[in-house]
């Protein structure tokens, strides 16, 4: 399996990108393509101490900013390093892709360079956060698509489905819709039309499901449009690392505090492991012809690494012929 890197990708880049590349490499047996300038890569790796030479270099000119346009990736800079790596997943140079770089970007080159599923309307961006019950759901859309149809909302349903069960090993996922009420009446016409389709559809579809409730391990799939999954991805990640944080800050604020703090070290860091979203990694790209995964943008080498993993599990499970299918059936 080819794994191909936009090596340029990420507020890290390129020195954790590829440490996290070789890592991955070493431990799960993927090939891995490097797209980025090759003089800056190189630089870095020897610089670095970071053995590059078992992994392809392919070069790319250009790096699209985080602060840049979405259609960069077509227009503005199409020798950039996530250009040059989305051609040459569409090309099948590859099997996947993962980029640690501009989000808007990484979605409109994987719709129209990596093109889409046939009859995926919208692919969405679909992130895995934890829970406290020790597991973890997907939540969709996470920010590709700002406003969404009815149908739409159901397309991510189901392929988000079959991510959960084929790559997560969740035995029927539990699907639950964004709203602001448990009662079927609650919401806008999006909701409510949502709601009716969801109910009628082959999937465990559990209802409405507010966002106080998602940290208790209420559903295994959020489903929502673009601009609420934004927000509560962007809480639900704020609210996790202050209160960390804050953990750590009450734990070490006097002599008292530190010995209990030692007394229950191995609880507090499996706490703060579960939490961690350096585990996840990343988050596909759902619908896309062929995978795409999009890394967290601050990732360091161990981040990277998980992403590359996730996006194996991705590519063996063959989910995107599953979602195909199950497409096909709606």
């Amino acid at each position: 399996m080819n794994i191909i890197v936009d090596a340029m990708g990420g507020d890290n880049a390129p020195l954790e990108i590829i440490k996290g590349s070789l890592d991955a490499k070493n431990e799960y047996g993927v090939d891995i393509t490097l797209v980025g300038d090759k003089a800056v890569i190189e630089k870095c790796a020897k610089e670095n101490d970071v053995d590059i030479s078992s992994m392809e270099l392919v070069h790319a000119s250009e790096v699209i900013a985080t602060d840049e346009d979405a259609d960069s990736v077509l227009k503005k800079k199409p020798d950039s390093s996530l250009a040059v790596a989305m051609r040459l997943l569409s090309e099948g140079k590859g099997d996947a892709l993962v980029s640690a770089g501009n989000s808007g970007a990484i979605c409109v080159g994987g719709t129209l360079i990596v093109k889409r599923v046939k009859g995926v309307k919208r692919p969405g961006f679909a992130p895995i956060l934890p829970h406290f019950n020790g597991g973890c759901f997907m939540l969709i859309d996470a920010g590709a698509n700002l406003e969404a149809r009815p149908e739409t909302l159901v397309q991510y349903a189901v392929m988000a489905s079959a991510y959960m069960e084929k790559v997560m090993k969740v035995d029927n996922p539990r699907v639950a819709l964004a709203n602001v009420g448990a009662e079927s009446h609650k919401g806008g016409e999006l909701q409510r039309t949502t709601y009716e389709l969801l109910e009628k559809s082959d999937l465990n579809f559990i209802g409405n499901v507010e966002g106080r409730d998602l940290p208790s391990g209420a559903c295994d799939v959020y489903v929502c449009d673009g601009y609420a999954g934004n927000l509560v991805l962007k809480t639900y990640e704020g609210v996790a690392k202050s209160m960390l944080k804050k953990v750590k800050e009450l734990f070490s604020k006097n002599a008292k505090t530190k010995l209990a703090a030692a007394l229950i070290m191995k609880d507090l860091k499996a706490m703060a492991a579960q939490f961690d979203y350096n585990e996840y990694g990343g988050a596909p790209i759902m619908g896309t012809a062929k995978p795409v995964f999009k890394a967290h943008g601050s990732s360091k080498a161990k981040t990277f690494k998980n992403a590359i993993r996730l996006t194996k599990d991705y590519v063996e499970a063959d989910v995107i012929s599953q979602i195909a299918e199950a497409v096909k059936k709606k």
